[in-house]
């Protein structure tokens, strides 16, 4: 699935990447089918998800509150969000 995790980034690399000042999204626990376009960073506030890539049930990553996260181009998944997610996030510019 490609996504990338870095658990509790430390705040200098948080303020290095400007992530405080990037849009911020936010949604309830449910699930989710998402198509990422272009590849997304984010960095969650709140929150806890396991993404399924699509046509999956058993294969998953999960993240949460504190980690910063890289989910690559292209990808179609559902998200399960499990606990109220609050996120910044930034896509790369289209190609």
């Amino acid at each position: 699935m490609n996504i990338v995790i870095e658990h509790n980034p430390s705040s200098i690399k948080l303020s290095e990447l400007g992530v405080m000042s990037w849009p911020k999204w936010s949604c309830q626990p449910g699930k989710y089918a998402l198509v990422f376009e272009e590849r997304e960073t984010c960095y969650l506030v709140k929150g806890k998800v396991k993404v399924y890539p699509k046509g999956s049930s058993s294969e998953f990553v999960e993240f949460g509150a504190g980690d910063l996260v890289t989910i690559p181009k292209g990808l179609s998944c559902t998200w399960e969000v499990s606990l109220f997610i609050d996120k910044h996030y930034q896509f790369d510019p289209p190609t």
